[in-house]
C-alpha cells in the first residue's frame, strides 16, 4: 500500500493537470466571453476537435514514417481496425520510447495540427452564424458542439467510433517519470497561453473587444468591423481549445466520443468564468482554482453523504455546482475579481503620459 505522502504527491500531481487544462479551456472562453461578449455554448467543439485529432494523427504519422504494420497487417489502413489496431499503438510507442527527440517533435506537431484543426472548427461554426443576434448564435454554437460528439460516435474513421481509439503516448522515454513530465510539459503550455493572452489583451485589441461587447453598434460607427473581429476571436479562442483537447487525450492515453460533452465541457468552464469574473485573467485562474477544488471535495465526500440523501448520490455533484452558481450569479454576479481597465501602455510610460497632462486646470474662456 502507497504511504500518506505519495498518496498526497500522486493526488496534487493529477490536481494540477487536471487544473491547467481546464484553465485553458476557461481562458479561451473569456477571450470569447469576457471580453467580446459571445456567448460560446458549443466550447466542446474545439476541445473534442483537438482530442479527436490525437486520436486520429499521431499515430498514423508514426506508422507510415517506420512502415509499422506495412509487411504483417497489409498496410497502415488497418490502423483503425478492430483487429490490430492496440498492436500498431504498442509498435508506436517502443518507437516514441526510444527516440524523445522524435517523440517531442510529434507532440509539438499534433498541437500544431489540433490547433490548425481548432481553428477551421472555429471558422466553420462561426462563418453561418455570426451576424446572428447573441442567443442565436449561443444555441447555434450549442449545436455545433453536439455534432461533433454524434461525429466522433459514428463516424469510424476518426477515432474509431463507439470502440474508441488509443493514443500514442510521446512521454513514454520518462518511464517512471511520464506523469511529472506531463506536468510540466501541461503547466508550461497553460503559463504560455495566460502570457499570450495577457498581451493580446493589452494591445489596443483589447479596447476594441470591449467596445463590441459594451455596444457593437457605437463599435461600427467607430469604424470597426464587428463581425470580422468576432470570426477572428472565435477561430483564436478554438485554437487555444483545441490544445487543451489535444493535452487531455495525450494524458488519458486513450480516447472515446462520450469523454467529451457539454457538461464538463462547456458549462464547467462557463462557471469557472463566472465564479472568478469574467473579463479578469486572474479571476478566472481564481475560479478554475476554487471550482476544481469544490469538485476534488464533492467526489472524495459525497459516497459519505449516501445514506442522507433522498437521491441517488452521482447526481449530487451537478446539484451541488449547480447551487453554488445561482448563488454567484444572485449575490457576487461580477464574479470573486471583478473586471479592470487594462491599460494599454506599461506603468512607466502610462505615467509618462499622466503627467505630461494638467488634468486638475480648467479650461480657460475665451475672449468676446
Amino acid at each position: 500500500m502507497a504511504a500518506p505522502a505519495e498518496l498526497l504527491f500522486i493526488f496534487l500531481r493529477d490536481f494540477i493537470i487536471f487544473l491547467a487544462i481546464y484553465l485553458i479551456v476557461a481562458l479561451s472562453l473569456n477571450l470569447e466571453y469576457g471580453y467580446c461578449g459571445i456567448p460560446n455554448f458549443g466550447k466542446v467543439l474545439a476541445v473534442a476537435g483537438g482530442a479527436f485529432t490525437v486520436g486520429f494523427f499521431p499515430g498514423r504519422i508514426v506508422s507510415a514514417i517506420f512502415n509499422i504494420g506495412t509487411a504483417e497487417y497489409n498496410g497502415v489502413a488497418d490502423y483503425a481496425s478492430l483487429e490490430y489496431h492496440a498492436t500498431i499503438i504498442n509498435e508506436v510507442n517502443k518507437i516514441l520510447a526510444a527516440n524523445p527527440a522524435f517523440s517531442i517533435a510529434i507532440f509539438l506537431v499534433t498541437l500544431i495540427v489540433a490547433a490548425l484543426v481548432g481553428a477551421g472548427l472555429g471558422y466553420i461554426a462561426s462563418y453561418p452564424a455570426i451576424k446572428l443576434r447573441e442567443d442565436y448564435l449561443a444555441i447555434m454554437l450549442l449545436a455545433m458542439g453536439e455534432a461533433i460528439r454524434v461525429i466522433g460516435h459514428n463516424f469510424t474513421p476518426i477515432i474509431r467510433g463507439n470502440l474508441g481509439a488509443l493514443v500514442p503516448d510521446p512521454f513514454a522515454w520518462a518511464g517512471e517519470f511520464r506523469y511529472i513530465t506531463v506536468l510540466v510539459f501541461v503547466v508550461v503550455i497553460c503559463i504560455l497561453v495566460f502570457i499570450y493572452l495577457a498581451r493580446l489583451l493589452r494591445t489596443p485589441l483589447g479596447r476594441v473587444l470591449r467596445a463590441i461587447r459594451d455596444n457593437e453598434v457605437v463599435a461600427e460607427a467607430l469604424g470597426k468591423d464587428v463581425t470580422s473581429t468576432r470570426m477572428k476571436i472565435i477561430i483564436i479562442a478554438s485554437m487555444i481549445g483545441a490544445i487543451a483537447g489535444a493535452l487531455d487525450a495525450f494524458k488519458a492515453g486513450g480516447i472515446i466520443s462520450t469523454m467529451y460533452h457539454r457538461e464538463t465541457w462547456t458549462f464547467w468552464p462557463w462557471v469557472m468564468v463566472i465564479l472568478g469574473g469574467a473579463a479578469n485573467n486572474l479571476g478566472v485562474v481564481a475560479g478554475a482554482l476554487v471550482f476544481t477544488t469544490l469538485r476534488r471535495v464533492i467526489d472524495f465526500f459525497k459516497g459519505y453523504l449516501d445514506p442522507f440523501v433522498p437521491f441517488s448520490v452521482v447526481w449530487l455533484e451537478p446539484l451541488l455546482l449547480g447551487v453554488i452558481l445561482l448563488l454567484i450569479l444572485m449575490y457576487r454576479p461580477e464574479g470573486m475579481i471583478p473586471e479592470k481597465p487594462t491599460q494599454t501602455l506599461d506603468k512607466k510610460n502610462y505615467e509618462k503620459f499622466a503627467n505630461s497632462r494638467d488634468v486638475t486646470s480648467e479650461p480657460q474662456e475665451e475672449d468676446s
